[in-house]
């Protein structure tokens, strides 16, 4: 079985300059945990996920950090503070989004979108077709097409 046979066609998607505002909405609204980011030819630019947005209503963490004859030396990596200072003030969804999202082509068997899923730890693998978006497949997706193969 391929991504194509499986994935959600009707995706909803946002461009990089929605509000974040609009975003959660969205994800509430349609009980969704994540959104495709794209361009005006639904090319794969990014994902906002709830996980983005959490950052928000988290306590901003300011990493610790010595100093040693005028330097300073982080005990903990400042770039995940960056991202995260980042998309804690962010308003629009180019400033939060995650721009590293696995993707798949639609002919990809079912399989190795899962074993992507699991070594990632991510719950949606856009569906693309030369980085145009096309579909998406979801955990539910996949226990969907396990319960149609098996009833």
């Amino acid at each position: 079985m391929l991504a194509k046979d499986i994935m959600t066609t009707e995706v909803i998607t946002v461009g990089p300059e929605e509000k974040i505002d609009t975003v959660a909405k969205l994800l509430i609204d349609n009980k969704i945990s994540g959104i495709p980011v794209v361009d005006e030819q639904r090319k794969l630019l990014g994902i906002i996920t709830e996980n983005d947005l959490m950052v928000k209503a988290s306590e901003l963490k300011v990493p610790f950090y010595l100093t040693l004859f005028d330097s300073f030396i982080f005990l903990e990596n400042p770039i995940r503070f960056n991202n995260s200072l980042k998309k804690y003030v962010a308003s629009l969804v180019k400033d939060a989004m995650t721009k590293k999202v696995y993707a798949v082509e639609e002919n990809k068997d079912v399989k190795e979108v899962v074993e992507i899923m699991q070594k990632r730890r991510i719950n949606r693998v856009p569906v693309v077709r030369d980085g145009e978006l096309v579909g998406i497949v979801t955990r539910n997706d996949i226990l969907k097409s396990l319960v149609s193969n098996n009833g």
